[in-house]
């Protein structure tokens, strides 16, 4: 009999739900209130993608700072976990890296900032490319007007010349330009006021010879987050918008079932045979951002989905019961 799921997988909060897949095992790290003794980012562990353990926390950490978005790198014998930290208002977040030899840690904090330059960013997430070099996208502030982009966060990429140092010429991926974008009118930032836009979440696929950079947009908070994407035949681009791209193309709210899906990863069935989404959303009485799945399904060089589901679905391939 085939397995099968409902989501949330989880049922504690979980946002901003990274997935690395490592000798059979998911382990899973996100956003989430702290733990006992100063732990930071649950570090979750499973099987088959659907049913899921506690494995403590990557991170112990004393003090008042708000942490971020993990993402999980291996790269020779290593697991490197990028991370931001700052205010509880996001105004001051800086790129953070830890080390450890084991996926649940504990990871020790390598005492650099990976953007000294940047007032502002978030949401680092590693990526190999198949020649072994690795890069990092991540968000940063944006106050000029060009072409159709609007003023606020977006995605930005660069080389790492090692797991814990860039090579400092980042390349712009995307940049908010539609309305469904928008964060918050008359926001105040950097001593003027804006009407915000954002686009966030960073998360890299290659299909068909392309690299496809999967992004959320909007506000976090509201019905107007969703997913949708960028492409391009380099890791540093240029990338460029697909057809429609003035909606969410991937995945967006459904109004009275699930709020804001989105801040997605990536990671493969247990046979190894499909690509899954894995996100958080909000439940309708937005008590909190829990962890969810659905498949991704190519469509030529389309990517698409079902999701954001909220009714029992097929588990991953490779799962019997």
């Amino acid at each position: 009999m085939q397995k099968s799921y409902s989501n949330p997988v989880f049922p504690e909060i979980m946002a901003d739900p990274f997935v690395l897949k490592h000798e059979g095992r998911y382990f899973a790290y996100g956003t989430a209130p702290d733990g006992p003794g100063g732990g930071r980012f649950p570090v979750l562990v499973s099987n088959d993608l659907v049913d899921w353990h506690r494995a403590g926390y990557a991170l112990s950490v004393a003090g008042e700072d708000h942490f971020w978005a993990p993402e999980v790198a291996f790269n020779e014998g290593k697991f490197w976990l990028y991370y931001s930290s700052g205010d509880s208002e996001g105004k001051n977040h800086k790129l953070r890296v830890a080390v450890s030899d084991n996926p649940v840690g504990p990871f020790q904090d390598r005492g650099v900032l990976l953007v000294p330059d940047q007032p502002f960013s978030i949401d680092a997430h590693p990526f190999r490319d198949q020649d072994g070099q690795w890069y990092l996208y991540y968000c940063v502030d944006f106050l000029e007007f060009e072409d159709d982009h609007r003023i606020g966060t977006g995605i930005v990429v660069d080389r790492l010349l090692a797991m814990d140092r860039l090579a400092g010429q980042p390349a712009t991926v995307a940049r908010p330009h539609a309305d469904w974008h928008l964060f918050k009118k008359g926001r105040a930032m950097y001593d003027a006021v804006y009407d915000w836009h954002t686009v966030e979440g960073a998360s890299v696929l290659v299909h068909g010879g392309k690299y496809y950079c999967f992004y959320s947009g909007g506000a976090w908070e509201k019905e107007n987050y969703g997913v949708s994407y960028v492409a391009a035949d380099h890791p540093l681009g240029p990338f460029s918008r697909p057809d429609g791209s003035e909606a969410a193309l991937v995945m967006s709210s459904r109004p009275g079932q699930v709020i804001g899906p989105g801040h997605n990863s990536f990671t493969k069935s247990p046979d190894g045979s499909q690509d899954w989404i894995v996100y958080h959303a909000w439940d309708t009485a937005m008590t909190g951002r829990r962890m969810c799945i659905d498949q991704l399904v190519w469509n030529g060089n389309r990517p698409t989905t079902n999701g954001p589901t909220f009714t029992r679905q097929p588990a991953p391939a490779g799962l019997v019961v």
